[in-house]
């Protein structure tokens, strides 16, 4: 038995506002999270003598009992007490360190795709629970839909979108997400919002594709990333393709914590174009700028995880 091609999308935070800090460390958030389809693809193999094995390493030098989907395997042993164990194999595609939770997104398909593959039937909730100690996004994976989120980014409330696309550009620099949140120059007291300041908000600029302009880029987002100046501040390369991509017009934002920077379009047509000039540049180097760009993709926007519906709510 065996689940081959298991999608992991990767994630973008449409806005993360700070707004307060734990007595133990962890930061309070305010985020929207929208799931793309820049996807990590799995593999399960079921093995009998309850040995969980990794083919290869993700990232170079990442060792086994540290990588997040041999963590989430072993939870999910220990938390049915199953005898059964898999044999992983992955292709990475997200970027690491760059604020779109790869690693997250691999976890909770781990956990998914072994539950069923084991059939130990643990619901989305207990699912949930034993992915928030694996990392603060996991969860929002399990969850399954685009989600307006609070606490530490573990309580969630869905939401609806309008269909987008999105350029997502990596800049040849990766951002460690634990220096970033510790960092003495990060705000944390962004004021509190509900959901509906952020749905109504949604509602008002859903706009038709004429009125953002022949480029089709939407031209404002909600809110902020509070992230976005201690980034700069500390990795200019990330500040140089933020300003690269204003310069050709396109409103960009950076996603989560990590480098990688977000154009929103109306139409995958309108960001395939845009894709298209900054391959070009990327390919030919015709200009020093051009470097401040190591890859680029075009996705589409998802309401609804790959997976959502593999698990019982």
């Amino acid at each position: 038995m065996a689940l081959h091609d298991v999608p992991a999308p990767a994630k973008i935070n449409l806005f993360l506002h700070v707004t307060g800090r734990r007595p133990d460390g962890y930061h309070l958030l305010e985020t929207a999270f929208r799931f793309i389809d820049l996807c990590d693809v799995l593999s399960f193999d079921l093995r009998r003598d309850g040995v969980i094995e990794r083919e290869g390493a993700p990232l170079p030098g990442l060792a086994q009992e540290d990588d997040l989907v041999v963590r989430a395997a072993r939870a999910l042993q220990r938390a049915t007490g199953t005898s059964l164990g898999a044999q992983i194999r992955y292709e990475k595609v997200i970027p690491s360190g760059g604020g779109l939770g790869g690693g997250s997104s691999d976890a909770a398909t781990t956990l998914i795709a072994l539950n069923r593959l084991w059939n130990t039937g643990l619901d989305r909730q207990q699912l949930m629970r034993l992915a928030l100690p694996l990392g603060a996004d996991v969860p929002v994976f399990i969850y399954g839909q685009a989600a307006f989120a609070t606490g530490i980014g573990d309580a969630f409330q869905p939401l609806s979108l309008p269909e987008r696309a999105y350029l997502i550009v990596q800049p040849p620099q990766s951002v460690p997400t634990g220096e970033i949140f510790s960092s003495p120059d990060l705000t944390r007291d962004s004021k509190s919002i509900k959901i509906t300041v952020f749905t109504d908000w949604q509602q008002e600029n859903a706009a038709d594709g004429g009125a953002h302009g022949h480029l089709g880029v939407v031209p404002s987002y909600f809110g902020r990333n509070d992230l976005e100046p201690v980034v700069f501040a500390s990795y200019p390369r990330v500040a140089a393709a933020h300003k690269w991509l204003s310069g050709l017009g396109l409103n960009a934002r950076m996603s989560g914590s990590g480098s990688c920077l977000f154009v929103e379009f109306v139409t995958f047509d309108q960001a395939a174009m845009q894709h298209r000039k900054i391959i070009g540049k990327i390919a030919s180097r015709e200009n020093d700028d051009a470097a401040v760009a190591k890859n680029a993709w075009v996705c589409h926007g998802l309401s609804d995880h790959p997976l959502r519906y593999w698990i019982s709510s």
